[in-house]
């Protein structure tokens, strides 16, 4: 689907025409510039990659400066592909958030905020186990039996257990666009989208 890469902002919030204060998230988005078109007789498949934010050459390797030499554009740090374009694209052109009109609806795609290693009562909402009554005062955030004893004497796969949480790729689908800001590039969509401050989202329609 056609869509655009953005850099999240933050969250603000916005009145909406009944008064009602809405939580809205502002994202940067584009422009982006045209790096490489891919069809379906070369590559098999029909798509457009999108670059973001332009970088310097010292830090390109020559693999890259020799992809975005062929495409006429200067360096860029983040590449994405997108498809379903309504308008035909040429290497080097450039698009912008006014891909989006107010109050449709888009999908973010970003990666979630990193929390580390965490126990189950916050990384699958367990309500723990209790109280602090005979002996039993370090189990209170405890998952409890993981499995039976002898049979069958393992583990089962996919049990919820304490483990790395966050910083997963998330989607947030159906976000309906509140207001669009071209002479700064900023988009501004209903609610949260995934990811911290200055991180990197996908913006598709």
């Amino acid at each position: 689907m056609p869509g655009l890469i953005g850099k999240k902002i933050g969250m603000t919030s916005v009145f909406g025409a009944d008064g009602k204060n809405i939580p809205c998230t502002v994202i940067e988005c584009g422009p982006c510039v045209v790096t490489q078109i891919k069809t379906v007789e070369k590559d098999g498949y029909s798509a457009i990659q999108l670059g973001f934010l332009p970088k310097k050459e010292k830090h390109t390797t020559k693999a890259e400066a020799g992809h975005f030499k062929a495409a006429g554009v200067q360096p860029m740090t983040h590449l994405v592909e997108f498809s379903g374009f309504d308008e035909e694209h040429k290497l080097g052109d450039t698009i912008t958030v006014e891909l989006f009109k107010e109050n449709s609806f888009v999908d973010v795609v970003g990666t979630s905020k990193g929390k580390g290693f965490q126990g189950v009562v916050k990384r699958h909402g367990f309500g723990g186990v209790g109280q602090k009554t005979h002996g039993q005062d370090d189990r209170l955030r405890a998952p409890g039996s993981v499995g039976a004893c002898s049979y069958p004497s393992r583990v089962f796969p996919g049990l919820r257990m304490a483990g790395h949480m966050g910083s997963e790729r998330v989607t947030t689908q159906n976000l309906q666009v509140l207001k669009v800001i071209p002479e700064y590039n900023l988009i501004m969509v209903k609610g949260s989208v995934p990811g911290c401050k200055n991180s990197i989202v996908c913006i598709n329609k």
